[in-house]
């Protein structure tokens, strides 16, 4: 008995990427706009952003998504008070399927979320290019990329695209909370509330066991499951992401920023962010500085 195979049928295909970008803006960015002749989405990953796409002018928050056709003229612009993160792709993608697309704004539920965790590490995989560059405009594969790094690219983009479309404009189910979960994670995600809640605390392993009704050595299995290091390590971390948003906020000075994330002083603050991140806090705000002085946060060349 003879086979008959089946080609499979792909309304949505994705077989050429312009850029992927993973900003880190000051709150008084701003981008004066362009158009180009291929597909962007923008995803919000921390913060609040304006952003007029045509003749619309949208405010999106955390979570949340837009698409630009191609030819849609469009720009941004930082709120003044939030210092955004933001995800940028581009891309080339035909089909009548991608007209539902056009003019789209979306909220991303936990697949969507999850999607935009592999394109950033697949595109970060693939290409030598920054992601951090706004002034790319060709992306450098890269000779150490991974096995099929630029194909799991392209899937974790299409698998974006089909997830939203087959919502069909509905809403997203509510993202899945840690503290609602039973055991362990449940545990994690108290205890993850409670470090972002105390930020501003110079808290102790022993504190943190005693205020969460946990023993020292559960603890710090749990955290390892989940972040590969301690539970101090990932409240140090945490401080640090703070910081880096003060710091690009730029409401407060560096002393000022060390007192409201509890350090001792402005030298252990200094050597921790260093530390952290390689760099010193104002290493950092001047990088913060020159991305913010560049004039494209994604698309196409000028």
């Amino acid at each position: 008995m003879p086979f008959h195979p089946v080609t499979l049928n792909r309304p949505i295909q994705v077989d050429r990427v312009v850029t992927v970008h993973y900003f880190e803006y000051s709150s008084d960015y701003y981008f004066e706009g362009e158009c180009h002749d291929f597909w962007e989405f923008l995803y919000v990953d921390k913060g609040e952003l304006d952003v007029l796409a045509g003749d619309r002018k949208l405010r999106l928050v955390r979570g949340q998504f837009i698409f630009h056709a191609p030819g849609e003229f469009h720009a941004l612009r930082a709120t003044g008070t939030s210092a955004p993160n933001l995800v940028v792709v581009s891309f080339y993608c035909d089909g009548p399927d991608m007209a539902r697309f056009v003019g789209r704004v979306d909220t991303a539920g936990d697949p969507e979320r999850a999607l935009m965790a592999r394109i950033v590490e697949e595109g970060s995989a693939a290409f030598s290019t920054p992601l951090d560059d706004p002034t790319t405009t060709a992306m450098e594969r890269s000779p150490d990329a991974p096995f099929g790094a630029e194909q799991l690219l392209g899937a974790a983009i299409e698998g974006l695209l089909i997830s939203l479309l087959r919502r069909d404009g509905a809403a997203p189910p509510p993202p899945a909370s840690l503290i609602r979960t039973r055991g362990r994670e449940e545990l994690f995600g108290k205890v993850t509330d409670y470090l972002r809640a105390n930020l501003g605390r110079s808290l102790t392993l022993e504190e943190v066991c005693r205020d969460n009704l946990v023993g020292r050595s559960r603890l710090q299995q749990i955290f390892r499951e989940h972040t590969g290091g301690g539970a101090m390590e990932f409240f140090g971390k945490l401080k640090i992401e703070r910081a880096k948003e003060m710091i690009r906020e730029g409401s407060r000075n560096f002393t000022e920023i060390a007192a409201a994330l509890g350090y001792q002083s402005i030298y252990y603050f200094s050597r921790h962010f260093k530390k952290v991140t390689g760099m010193t806090p104002s290493e950092y705000a001047s990088s913060v500085k020159i991305l913010a002085g560049k004039t494209r946060p994604g698309g196409g060349g000028r």
